[in-house]
């Protein structure tokens, strides 16, 4: 899987909260303190200092915190992690979701792609949120992906978010998301599988710099449908799709039986793994990339990547938490503003 260029964009990353009583902060303070040993891109953490601080001073870390907008993020950076106040005070402690969890988390969501829509950061990225937190305080969106779309609509219009999972092993792509199996299968339409790969193939080109994408679609069925033996998506949603994406010479190869798709061999041919459900494209990456995995939004206006894990309420505040996958979407996202000037 091809990287986009490695060059630095003009602008600082918007790092947004995630769930203030899970690991966000950790792994934000975490990738902080190693910036300059992995030279990481700048960034500003969107929150309530004052959590940052607790959270810090729980896991013994020695950080400087500085309050700024975000004008002065980039020059804060190198000397002190930014924070970027959003209105919204957080009293989660680590690992105990209260009643803040919820407006703290939207706010920074909120504020991180009204900064970026309106040219003061390079892209966004999303720590961790608990849905469930979420869903009790009344949101009604299936994940991050659903509602970045929603924030992002221009003149009412929502613009479909692409979920891709992206490593330097592979890269996949789930049509259906964040719903049920069953659900999935009543969403599943040769129209939906069309605008997914177009998506897909687009963003590969311009974002990630492949000059003629390589896209493998699997099947929905066991072995893709032996035949319409084992069921007949295969020839009545799926080759219909590839026809039209053929036709818009887009490179796009199947449907292929998913459980011989993720192999060493057959990870060459391609450069990304268009899968019909949700967990048919996340098991395979989170097998092999369980680390450094990245959760990268295709079909928007800007740019956002997330690590790709949840938010670890076990090990919130302890030290424990794992900052690679953060780095690399830190990475990712500075690499993807880049190719885009």
């Amino acid at each position: 899987m091809a990287e986009p260029s490695s060059e630095r964009p003009a602008r600082p990353l918007a790092l947004t909260l995630g769930e203030p009583a899970g690991i966000g902060p950790d792994i934000t303070i975490a990738a902080w303190l190693r910036r300059r040993e992995l030279n990481l891109p700048a960034f500003y953490l969107l929150g309530d200092e004052a959590l940052i601080a607790r959270r810090a001073k729980a896991l013994g870390a020695d950080v400087r915190i500085a309050a700024v907008g975000a004008g002065e993020a980039e020059a804060t950076f190198a000397d002190a992690l930014p924070v970027v106040a959003t209105g919204e005070r957080a009293s989660a402690e680590p690992g105990k979701p209260d009643a803040s969890s919820a407006p703290a988390a939207l706010a920074s969501i909120r504020q991180a792609v009204t900064d970026v829509r309106e040219g003061r950061a390079g892209a966004v990225v999303t720590n961790p949120i608990a849905k469930s937190v979420l869903y009790r305080a009344g949101f009604r969106h299936p994940g991050h992906t659903e509602y970045l779309a929603e924030l992002a609509a221009t003149d009412g219009r929502v613009p479909q978010a692409v979920m891709m999972l992206w490593s330097p092993r592979l890269a996949v792509v789930p049509v259906t998301i964040h719903v049920s199996l069953r659900e999935a299968l009543a969403q599943l339409t040769s129209e939906l599988i069309v605008s997914t790969v177009r998506i897909v193939a687009a963003e590969l080109k311009s974002r990630f710099g492949i000059t003629r994408p390589r896209i493998a679609v699997s099947g929905l069925n066991p072995h893709a449908g032996e035949d319409g033996s084992l069921g007949h998506e295969e020839q009545t949603i799926i080759a219909p799709a590839l026809k039209v994406l053929r036709n818009d010479g887009i490179e796009a190869r199947g449907p292929l039986p998913a459980d011989t798709m993720f192999h060493e061999a057959a990870r060459a041919m391609y450069d990304c793994a268009v899968c019909m459900y949700h967990d048919q494209a996340l098991i395979p990456i989170k097998t092999v990339a369980f680390d450094d995995a990245v959760n990268v939004t295709l079909g928007l206006p800007f740019i956002r990547t997330s690590p790709d894990h949840g938010t670890a309420f076990d090990i919130a505040g302890t030290g424990k938490a794992n900052p690679a996958s953060l780095i690399a979407a830190l990475r990712l996202a500075s690499r993807m503003a880049a190719a885009q000037l």
